[in-house]
């Protein structure tokens, strides 16, 4: 699925053919590394993932996010390599079926109201972190502003990977509890957990909460996302599909 804690447990790294092989003693250490975030302080488990989801940009095997991270998040790509963006260059796109289709720079994306979401991340894989702040603007609000035609019923994401998709249902995506992610865990959210802007779902699998979002297209019907291709429920309720029972989210 999509990062995350792409980190996370959202997306999974499909491991390519003919990938270059990890050196031996990078192998090693990364394992080493893994297997101390599961005995030290929490105060070391940002930094322990900062370390994996930078190797994890150069694994071609996707091993790394098999290593242990200490309940912490697990980084995963569906990319062969995502680009940077940054406050000068970065752009969220919303077309589709509205009356006032525009793009937001970052700039603008922080100055609209912005919402601060507390609520445990759940991969569909099995791992959660507990407790995660989120801080964005509501779906709903850029939606509103668009001014959505009679006709629509879903939104289609797509991300500056030039790989990954998501999808909402329109009333999904209009719920309280979704946002256009600009900070986590109480700081801009970085690149290696799809940054500068992402999509969170509060109460659905990581897999939803797209990283890297760069499109929003307001659709007459669902598309299925990258994951729900494969496989995944498109409606992908914590504890309640993708047959698993985990606690809900919120």
């Amino acid at each position: 699925m999509n990062s995350e804690p792409s980190e996370e447990p959202e997306q999974r790294h499909e491991p390519e053919a003919a990938g270059r092989p990890v050196g031996r003693r990078v192998l090693l250490g990364t394992l080493g590394l893994g297997a101390l975030g599961v005995v030290t302080a929490p105060a070391l488990q940002r930094g322990l993932e900062g370390f994996l989801g930078g190797v994890a940009g150069k694994d071609p095997t996707g091993l790394t996010g098999l290593l242990p991270n200490g309940g912490g998040f697990r980084y995963y790509s569906v990319a062969a390599s995502v680009p940077h963006r940054t406050a000068a260059d970065y752009r969220l796109t919303l077309d589709g079926l509205v009356d006032h289709p525009r793009g937001y720079t970052l700039a603008e994306l922080r100055a609209l109201p912005q919402t601060r979401l507390v609520r445990d991340v759940q991969c569909v894989t099995g791992w959660r972190v507990p407790g995660t702040p989120f801080e964005g603007v509501r779906l709903s609000h850029l939606l509103d502003a668009a001014g959505v035609r009679p006709s629509a019923r879903a939104l289609r994401f797509t991300c500056f990977d030039g790989t990954y998709t998501e999808s909402l249902t329109l009333d999904q995506a209009r719920r309280p509890d979704v946002l256009v992610a600009l900070r986590m865990r109480d700081e801009d959210i970085g690149h290696d957990h799809g940054g500068p802007v992402r999509l969170y779902v509060a109460p659905m699998y990581f897999y939803k909460s797209a990283k890297w979002l760069s499109g929003i297209t307001v659709t007459d019907r669902v598309r299925p996302g990258y994951w729900e291709e494969r496989g995944y429920d498109v409606d992908a309720w914590v504890g309640r599909s993708n047959g698993r029972s985990d606690e809900p989210t919120s």
